[in-house]
């Protein structure tokens, strides 16, 4: 069938980060390109996602600040947050991000179409009773947050119910051991609110290297929130005084003015009548997509959080998209994302930061062959703070063979969010100890201790 029988080359059902980057870097190539979206522009990322969670991480991190002025002489210093002005700029934010994307799109030369896709063939989707056929499609519908299939789950709200609270809540439990489950509580309790972050097994962020987590957990045993381990959800009721969360061993967390489920996120596909185009799902209802996002269907591409990926992450999503588009249509033939050494952060207070293999999972590659550095200090954030309001960094380098290659960061700490990215470069490049200790160290500064350990 040539391509005159289509309408356009490519369509990219779902205008999220994924979906946009990936039909603007196509059209740049000169396809012709549409993308299609039910809501608004942006996807998870901009609108319940990374954008106004940083908003509100900023938010708890300038209470931190002014709660820290004291220890360098400042009085009067108290700072009272009036929630809603700050969830009306956080909105006012995001809105004015929406309307960049759909501009962005306009100059692009991709079309724009609004409403629900779902295919009729392998190379027809209907939106609104109108049909359009494309040479190529990309699937970049994202994901949904996933509840608890217990009593009274309904209850509770959402990471999306998270930026639809108009108030604080006083008392609060964060249910869930990732990123999401972290962040939230740890904003809510900069912020003011007694937390609770409730995880079923013995510490949250699973997946991190050791390090990370047990710096992660004395941390918080220190300054908060409260860590509830070993804790199931087997119900919530709402009570007199607020609702009860009931744990399968019999434990109780009463008086609660709101729970938060963050317990996973499930894809957006059960609207795409993926039938009707061949493309098989697994049982969860994610797309398996091959080292080229290609699904079994070979004109019809995934990526992002729809995917088996194992980096759910706006930036791998948009990298994903423009390789697939620089390949297909850019004539650079073997351009795919490799999915390793991705850097990831995580907005806790203090932040962690890490890029490449674990020490468990080196040692299992790796055996005998790894080398590790570590430190803990207290960084000049707190060199004035009392002794119970120190917080301690973590920093660790996970080194393989005897030119000690780099294979892993971890970090936990002030800066780690934005000092992690430079040293990602350095590990992708192959960076040495040796390397890392022949660089010149900024003093004085967390990130010195990275190029100074011994």
């Amino acid at each position: 069938m040539s391509g005159e029988q289509y309408d356009y080359d490519l369509i990219c059902i779902g205008g999220g980060s994924g979906g946009i980057a990936t039909a603007r870097r196509a059209a740049a190539h000169g396809a012709r390109c549409a993308v299609i979206e039910a809501s608004r522009l942006g996807g998870t990322c901009v609108n319940v996602g990374c954008v106004p969670k940083k908003v509100m991480w900023q938010a708890a991190h300038s209470r931190e600040v002014m709660a820290r002025a004291a220890d360098y002489g400042f009085s009067g210093v108290a700072p009272s947050l009036d929630w809603g002005a700050l969830v009306s700029a956080r909105e006012a934010y995001i809105e004015r991000l929406n309307g960049i994307y759909d501009r962005n799109l306009d100059n692009s030369g991709v079309d724009l179409i609004r409403g629900q896709a779902r295919f009729t063939d392998p190379h027809t989707v209907e939106v609104d009773g109108q049909s359009y056929r494309a040479e190529r499609f990309v699937i970049a519908t994202g994901g949904t947050p996933g509840r608890p299939g217990i009593p009274g789950g309904d209850l509770g709200i959402d990471s999306d119910g998270f930026f639809e609270m108009t108030d604080r809540p006083e008392k609060v439990a964060v249910v869930g051991a990732g990123y999401i489950a972290v962040e939230l509580a740890g904003v809510l309790h900069q912020l003011g609110s007694d937390v609770q972050l409730v995880v079923r097994r013995e510490k949250p962020l699973r997946g991190f290297d050791a390090a990370i987590q047990d710096a992660f957990v004395e941390s918080i045993e220190a300054h908060g929130p409260t860590l509830v381990n070993h804790f199931t959800p087997a119900g919530l009721e709402a009570a007199w005084g607020g609702y009860t969360l009931h744990g399968a061993d019999g434990r109780t967390l009463e008086g609660l003015d709101q729970v938060i489920w963050a317990v996973g996120r499930l894809p957006n596909t059960d609207e795409l009548g993926l039938d009707a185009a061949g493309v098989r799902m697994d049982a969860a209802g994610t797309i398996p997509v091959d080292e080229w996002q290609s699904s079994n269907q070979p004109h019809i591409f995934a990526l992002g959080d729809v995917t088996d990926n194992p980096y759910p992450l706006t930036p791998v999503a948009i990298a994903a998209g423009r390789r697939l588009a620089d390949r297909v249509w850019g004539g650079q033939h073997e351009r795919r994302l490799e999915y390793r050494d991705v850097p990831t952060v995580v907005f806790t207070h203090p932040p962690i930061g890490s890029v490449g293999l674990t020490e468990a999972d080196a040692r299992a590659a790796h055996g005998d062959a790894v080398r590790v550095y570590e430190t803990r200090f207290v960084p000049m954030d707190f060199a004035l703070a009392p002794a119970e309001a120190k917080q301690r960094s973590t920093m660790k380098l996970v080194c393989v063979g005897d030119d000690e290659r780099v294979v892993g960061v971890h970090l936990f700490g002030v800066g780690s969010d934005e000092m992690l990215q430079g040293f990602a470069v350095a590990v992708r490049m192959g960076a040495t100890k040796h390397d890392l200790d022949e660089t010149v160290a900024i003093h004085p500064t967390s990130a010195e201790e990275l190029v100074t350990l011994t």
